[in-house]
């Protein structure tokens, strides 16, 4: 079982109110090969919301308490993306899935880059939060691309 960030499937749940379609994924979904998961909305986060970036490092920081998410309007919101991480990865343990496929650049779900926190649209190498409490847990994390480039 392969678990995806629900964008990717064609869910709109986006900060946006929007989604990211992979039609190869939303194939895997309907053969019932894959589920969706969306960290943010898990956490209590509203659809659509403001973006929210990393504030003071990544998302190992911010699960070691050294950094923070927060919004473009500065409203902390670390503790709806930590929750939502977690709900995530019992979601994987139950599945018993043995990959989790998650959107690049997101402050949940980047698996290798990440907005730099300055709201100005840098990216830099980095991981969500989910994406590292996922890989902390020895569950393997693939971004989108990759996905993609492994022919999956």
């Amino acid at each position: 079982m392969i678990l995806v960030s629900s964008c990717l499937a064609g869910l709109n749940v986006r900060y946006n109110g929007t989604h990211c379609l992979d039609e190869r994924i939303r194939d895997l979904v309907a053969k019932k090969e894959a589920m969706t998961v969306c960290p943010e909305v898990l956490g209590g986060l509203s659809t659509p919301r403001e973006p929210a970036e990393i504030i003071g490092g990544s998302g190992e920081d911010v699960l070691d308490g050294k950094a923070k998410i927060v919004s473009c309007s500065g409203i902390d919101v670390t503790e709806q993306f930590i929750k939502g991480a977690y709900l995530a990865l019992e979601k994987a343990q139950q599945l018993g899935a043995t990959m989790i496929v998650l959107k690049e650049n997101s402050p949940s779900c980047g698996s290798t880059h990440i907005y730099d926190g300055t709201f100005s649209g840098k990216i830099v190498a980095g991981t969500g939060v989910t994406a590292a409490l996922l890989k902390r847990n020895g569950l393997e994390v693939i971004s989108e691309s990759e996905f993609i480039e492994r022919g999956l």
